[in-house]
């Protein structure tokens, strides 16, 4: 098989983990989510990272127009449709988007927009009031990619906007060696090796050895960023940062507005 972009292997991975279990892939640390816990810990979240900061920065939510940057099948996208006038929420995930859609029917003011794996496209500049994104950025396959969609996010902020994101600024391992060294070689063979992938050895290893091959590769396990790259990334792109927390942790957040209003 010939390599393709990784913008399509992306949405292959995606689309696939999607049919599979949607919930869990979605929010991995449970693995056995029915609908009404799945959306409860969106709310929950929501309350524990979001609105927090919405507070301090005096931010009002109703009427206002918002993006979320990976909403999967909507898990934190019905609770800001409930606060927001407007939510648009984006994804590369076509199977991810048409279960949303479906779960979410009843929810009228949610926009449900497919991305190109690169960006926000799709969006214009300077429209949202308020740009979100979580447990997204580290499953991109490169770190320019991520930083692409944190430029973006800033992009598409009207002046006046507040962004909130998370990503993983950890370096350290967070598994033993042995655990590392399996998935080295898992994901390895999904690498193009002259132009050929492996992905039916590797998901057939990741079974005889008791692991998810969904699991596996850079569209999971994407990219680390350095706190430092992010925070000229924010300021080069037009954003004011007024905060972040969990530096050098898997649960980074970096909070802040768009000067102009």
């Amino acid at each position: 098989m010939a390599e393709r972009p990784l913008t399509q292997v992306m949405k292959r991975d995606w689309d696939e983990r999607a049919r599979k279990d949607a919930f869990f892939y979605i929010a991995s640390w449970k693995k056995d989510w029915n609908s009404e816990e799945f959306f409860q810990s969106g709310e929950a979240d929501y309350l524990s990272f979001v609105e927090p900061v919405l507070t301090e920065l005096g931010f009002e939510p109703s009427g206002k127009a918002m993006v979320e940057v990976g909403c999967g099948v909507g898990r934190m996208t019905r609770s800001f449709a409930r606060r927001f006038a407007r939510v648009w929420a984006f994804d590369t995930s076509s199977e991810m988007l048409s279960q949303g859609r479906a779960m979410n029917a009843g929810m009228t003011n949610i926009g449900w927009l497919l991305g190109d794996g690169v960006g926000l496209s799709s969006v214009r500049s300077n429209c949202q009031d308020f740009v979100f994104s979580y447990i997204v950025l580290h499953h991109l396959p490169t770190k320019e990619l991520a930083l692409n969609y944190i430029e973006d996010m800033l992009r598409v902020l009207r002046p006046g906007g507040v962004f909130l994101f998370h990503f993983v600024s950890r370096t350290t391992p967070t598994m033993n060696w042995r655990g590392r060294l399996l998935w080295q070689v898992i994901d390895r063979l999904r690498e193009p090796l002259l132009g050929i992938r492996f992905e039916t050895q590797s998901r057939r290893l990741a079974s005889w050895l008791g692991l998810d091959g969904l699991a596996a590769g850079k569209t999971w396990r994407g990219a680390t960023l350095d706190v430092r790259e992010v925070l000229e990334t924010v300021w080069r792109s037009g954003g004011a940062v007024r905060g972040v927390t969990g530096w050098g942790t898997t649960m980074t957040w970096c909070h802040g507005r768009k000067p102009g209003a």
